[in-house]
């Protein structure tokens, strides 16, 4: 049985692992942020089509760690009604989501992120069913293109008051059903694991051990300045996410 792509240098499997604790701890520490440090890596040497599902095996295996860990400061009922959209997302996605340029979602994703981290607008105290299950619905189906929407879940929950807590637990729950949805389809579409099955254990335990140490550090940092990593975590992710886009419109023109 092939373990790991012949192709493959020592080098960069043993880079993805390492990378997985560090962006592990990033998230656990500051909610998001790691996820798509993760995807970024990984596509230095990986085309997309293998990086986004393999992406949703390490990133499932880190949310579960963390909800886990963050599991008494879970919000259930708004998981549930994201879960609820988040269904309807993934199953749209292959049909939808395909047909939408990649740099226009990039920089939909990104406007919509800093507008809700950084735009004056009310704040809600309890959140709507129906944003809920748009929300759900709308990362997911991007998710199936792009991999990574850690940041804009995070950014619908921030829109919430949200302790810190219960913001990065609830975030890593909504985010374990939704790699879980996203592995489903790739799986029932025929993407082949098989050969990359040491590597993503690897990585699920090296970023198993990440979700520890930012759970510690979580723990000791105050409220303030867990409130700025946030925005600037988010910051950086939006930048990241325009950068991309503007890389593929200049390889267009």
């Amino acid at each position: 049985m092939q373990w790991m792509p012949a192709d493959m240098s020592a080098g960069f499997f043993v880079l993805l692992v390492v990378a997985s604790f560090f962006t592990s701890a990033l998230t656990g520490a500051f909610g998001l942020g790691g996820g798509l440090l993760m995807l970024v890596v990984m596509s230095m040497a990986l085309p997309m089509a293998t990086v986004v599902p393999l992406h949703g095996i390490v990133q499932l295996g880190s949310n579960t760690s963390r909800s886990i860990i963050q599991r008494k400061h879970i919000d259930k009922a708004l998981v549930a009604w994201f879960a609820i959209g988040a269904v309807l997302g993934v199953l749209a996605g292959g049909a939808v989501a395909v047909s939408i340029p990649d740099s226009f979602l990039k920089i939909t994703l990104a406007l919509f992120i800093a507008w809700s981290v950084f735009g004056r607008k009310s704040r809600f105290e309890v959140f709507s069913k129906s944003l809920l299950i748009g929300g759900g619905f709308f990362t997911s189906m991007a998710g199936m293109l792009v991999g990574a929407t850690g940041p804009i879940v995070a950014a619908l929950l921030a829109s919430g008051q949200l302790a810190k807590h219960t913001l990065v637990a609830t975030h890593a729950a909504c985010m374990v059903v939704q790699h879980g949805l996203k592995i489903l389809v790739f799986g029932g579409l025929g993407f082949a694991f098989g050969p990359w099955a040491l590597l993503l254990v690897l990585m699920v335990a090296s970023g198993f051990l990440g979700t520890v140490v930012g759970a510690r550090l979580l723990d000791n940092l105050p409220e303030r300045y867990f409130r700025t990593g946030f925005k600037l975590v988010m910051g950086l992710a939006c930048a990241q996410l325009l950068y991309s886009a503007a890389q593929a419109l200049w390889r267009g023109l």
